[in-house]
């Protein structure tokens, strides 16, 4: 049995009642997105607006309100330490580019770690209604619904969703495509990596592949699959490497050898594949 972590239970609470309240204001902003200005980071394809800005000002009000001692990284505004054990990991809206071009593949993503473990993953997906929340011990549900991943799909009875994004190079990215295709999977790319996340412990997805991926995309949904049943290769977190980049990979229980083999992450992290190594280190605390 799971021993209880002692805070966790009210923090898992808090957490779903953030994202309801900023899935909500983000939300209301989708529907007038026309008015937003729009500005790039590091490309054009990586964009940011307003409504990011104040949905992750909403959320680091809530947690220091009724935490002050809680550590919170946010993808827009970096990193504060704290003394309690706890940190919160958040995107505000992860899948902008989606969400300033109409499409309704977006979502708030918070995760919570305590010494360094994904304890708390809550994700909400306002376009489609949906709440995923789990927490360590207490499994994983979709609005309320119990998630169980069922072991016998696989990457050749079901569909892998993929990332890409400029860390990368467009001949790896392709790479992995092909090795996918040709051990007999599918695969989809919405635009969001914590919705795809989500969707793997809800059993849409038999698993998610991104070479290159930063904490505040991926957290929430890591402790969303292993409560509902699935595994997922392990995000450095320990002090300066939470800002940093890295693979990401879960999976449901039949696909984990396949995807595994196909991102190389078998014996050791992905070979080459970087735009640049020294510009991913440099670039790793923006946003994606």
């Amino acid at each position: 049995m799971t021993s209880q972590i002692s805070g966790l239970d009210v923090r898992f609470a808090l957490a779903q009642a953030i994202a309801k309240e900023a899935g909500s204001v983000a939300l209301d902003y989708y529907n007038r997105r026309e008015t937003l200005v729009i500005e790039t980071k590091r490309d054009p394809q990586d964009v940011v607006s307003i409504a990011d800005r104040e949905v992750e000002n909403l959320i680091r009000a809530r947690v220091a309100e009724a935490h002050p001692g809680d550590g919170f990284l946010g993808e827009e505004y970096g990193l504060a330490r704290g003394d309690s054990g706890y940190t919160w990991v958040v995107d505000p809206i992860d899948g902008t580019s989606p969400f300033v071009n109409g499409m309704p593949n977006w979502c708030v993503s918070i995760a919570v770690l305590h010494n360094d473990e994904p304890v708390i993953g809550v994700i909400c997906a306002p376009c489609h209604d949906e709440l995923y929340a789990s927490a360590r011990g207490k499994g994983a549900t979709l609005n309320g619904r119990v998630l169980t991943l069922d072991p016998s799909r696989t990457i050749r009875n079901a569909v892998t969703g993929i990332g890409a994004n400029n860390y990368v190079t467009p001949a790896f990215v392709g790479k992995m495509v092909e090795d996918l295709l040709e051990a007999g999977g599918n695969f989809i790319r919405n635009g969001s990596g914590a919705l795809m996340l989500a969707y793997v412990a809800a059993g849409r997805l038999v698993g998610y592949y991104e070479p290159y991926m930063h904490a505040w995309d991926c957290l929430a949904g890591y402790c969303l699959v292993k409560e509902a049943g699935g595994w997922y290769h392990p995000f450095p977190v320990e002090g300066e490497q939470l800002t940093k980049g890295s693979p990401v990979l879960p999976t449901a229980p039949g696909a984990r050898e396949d995807l595994m083999k196909i991102a190389g992450l078998q014996h050791s992290e992905p070979e080459g594949g970087f735009q640049d190594e020294a510009e991913v280190d440099d670039c790793s605390t923006e946003a994606r």
